[in-house]
């Protein structure tokens, strides 16, 4: 997990525990993001996270912050650290995740509900993220949860573990 993540977690759990609950104390929000600024962005990222299986473009995204594409594009990295494009994708492999471990239906319905249009290029990029093949991450899962409705207990995220003091890994 990247370092960054964590820490936000790590904060995300403070925040959840101080009474005043600021933005600027949940985010380091560089001095060149202004907070309203900052608010606009997080705004954006939301839009991007509920429609990123509707491949969602940088442009809509920017509209949702009022910026222009270029602009957005610059702030997005500095308020959060990765691109748009790397929001998204994390936000389908993690959502591809959660599906392949329902065992419900075949990898390409899992690729064509998280976004993709190319079983090939899905499963390109899940094992560059992930480590291996979306049937491999699967038959992974059968051998850790024999038990099919208990496999999405994995998949806690560690922000929320770590906010009520557990370890996830």
């Amino acid at each position: 997990m990247p370092r960054w993540i964590a820490s936000g977690a790590i904060r995300l759990g403070e925040w959840r525990r101080d009474p005043s609950r600021s933005y600027d104390k949940l985010f380091h929000v560089s001095p060149l993001v202004e907070q309203e600024t900052f608010i606009r962005l997080y705004r954006s990222r939301e839009f991007l996270a509920s429609n990123f299986d509707q491949r969602p473009s940088l442009s809509q995204a920017a509209r949702e912050a009022c910026l222009s594409p270029f602009h957005y594009h610059r702030m997005f990295v500095r308020a959060f650290g990765e691109t748009p494009h790397e929001f998204v994708t994390r936000r389908r492999i993690e959502r591809a995740k959660q599906l392949l471990a329902r065992d419900e239906c075949p990898v390409t319905e899992v690729c064509l509900a998280v976004g993709y249009e190319s079983l090939g290029s899905f499963s390109t990029l899940f094992r560059a993220e992930v480590g291996r093949s979306p049937l491999e991450y699967r038959r992974s899962l059968r051998r850790i949860f024999p038990a099919p409705h208990l496999a999405p207990y994995r998949f806690i995220p560690a922000c929320y573990l770590l906010s009520f003091g557990s370890r996830p890994f």
